[in-house]
């Protein structure tokens, strides 16, 4: 083989290299920011958590409702709720399980002691 080949091939291969290594230096420098944006955002969230704990007021529903803001923000379309038609019960209004009235017909009964439950 020629030397003068193979320099130039090893050139080429170290300047790939050193390509790749910047391109990756890059995506993790990319990466390091969004990383940094996201830990402010929740510093600021827990702030302002604290703050309207401090107020008094519901800080979930605060929470909610920055969430809420940035979700609309973000988002131009208006999405309509859509409203559940009425259904009725499965069963009537006076049915409750630990009184035993209007149940049926089934009814719960401790099974019977003796020697023969043994373990």
């Amino acid at each position: 083989l020629e030397p003068d080949v193979v320099v130039r091939r090893q050139e080429a291969l170290a300047a790939a290299r050193l390509r790749m290594q910047e391109e990756l230096n890059a995506q993790a420098e990319r990466y390091k920011e969004k990383q940094r944006q996201l830990e402010e955002e929740k510093r600021r969230q827990k702030i302002a958590m604290w703050e309207s704990m401090q107020q008094g007021k519901s800080y979930k529903g605060n929470l909610k409702l920055n969430q809420q803001e940035v979700e609309s923000g973000a988002s131009t379309s208006s999405a309509v709720p859509k409203s559940k038609p009425n259904k009725k019960p499965l069963r009537g209004g006076g049915y409750n399980p630990l009184s035993g009235e209007g149940g049926g017909t089934c009814s719960w009964r401790p099974g019977r002691r003796g020697p023969s439950a043994g373990g």
